[in-house]
């Protein structure tokens, strides 16, 4: 994972340490006492590659030092490859899951475009399926958030390290695009359900949003930049209906595991002591198109 200093319009306004000399101290001072964890420094000054034990292990720092006052961005995590022989290694994780035999299938068909290869398939008595499988490490980021989603919050799953093997080539990713707010301001109920066909919401009505940071996920596979902040044109008669009481589904709200499952490899999770939020790389739209372009 990249840790990189905070550069969004709102940055400073929720941590007290926010620099590139508060982020390399502090990264620095965890090695003295996290034996597993690898920080190194870029040609960047304001980003620092740290490798940990799996997601879990870098999230429970990222979480430490939000609730210390730190505020920073971070990348999508990846796993370590390695090169023996001139062949490509990755990791492989020993992982079981145990779900209601109505999800059964759903399971297996997730886990098979993940590239995974089961191992033993057991049917217990209460009408469970406990499944093993030997997964590449790649394949579980995201995976819990997509299969709590899948099977109604059922599933249980557990995974621990295997061995280095063969690169299984591309896995597929996110489905879905997600929803990119255009300009700076605060959100309107208006807005949001004008936009209630394109997708579902991170946030609500009455938030702070800036260019570039992503408010949804886009019910297509295509991101798209929208006006969260669109207010309805006054004029002098009132319509008879619920102009008044607009209401919306509730926003999703993500933990910060499942904000790093969820973020593709040009997004980032902005992580502060009050906030964690999603947002593009490039916050301009036009400088994201330009690079498209290239």
């Amino acid at each position: 994972v990249e840790f990189l200093v905070n550069n969004s319009p709102f940055a400073g306004k929720e941590g007290k340490f926010v620099t590139s000399r508060h982020l390399r101290a502090r990264l620095f001072r965890e090695l003295r006492t996290n034996i597993a964890l690898k920080v190194e420094e870029t040609e960047n000054a304001d980003i620092f590659k740290v490798s940990g034990r799996g997601e879990l292990h870098l999230a429970i720092l990222m979480e430490t030092m939000r609730r210390e006052g730190y505020e920073f961005a971070v990348s999508k995590p990846e796993v370590i490859l390695k090169k023996v022989n001139e062949q490509l290694l990755e990791p492989y994780e020993q992982l079981t899951v145990d779900v209601d035999s109505q999800y059964q299938g759903i399971v297996i068909e997730k886990l098979g475009m993940r590239k995974g290869e089961m191992l033993n398939m057991n049917t217990g008595t209460d009408n469970r399926i406990r499944m093993e499988y030997k997964v590449p490490a790649r394949s579980l980021i995201g995976l819990q958030t997509e299969l709590m989603t899948e099977t109604k919050g059922t599933c249980i799953m557990h995974h621990i390290f295997d061995s280095y093997g063969p690169f299984k080539g591309e896995i597929p990713s996110r489905k879905n695009g997600v929803l990119i707010s255009m300009e700076q301001g605060e959100t309107t109920a208006y807005a949001f359900y004008n936009l209630l066909d394109r997708g579902k919401f991170f946030t609500g009505p009455g938030i702070k949003v800036y260019e570039g940071m992503i408010i949804g996920i886009h019910a297509k596979d295509n991101d798209i930049v929208v006006n969260p902040m669109k207010s309805k044109k006054l004029t002098n008669m009132r319509a008879s209906g619920s102009d008044e009481s607009i209401t919306l589904p509730p926003p999703i709200s993500l933990t910060l595991e499942q904000a790093l499952e969820f973020i593709a490899e040009d997004e980032l999770v902005e992580i502060t002591p009050k906030s964690i939020r999603l947002r593009k790389k490039i916050l301009s739209e036009n400088q994201r198109k330009q690079k498209r372009a290239v």
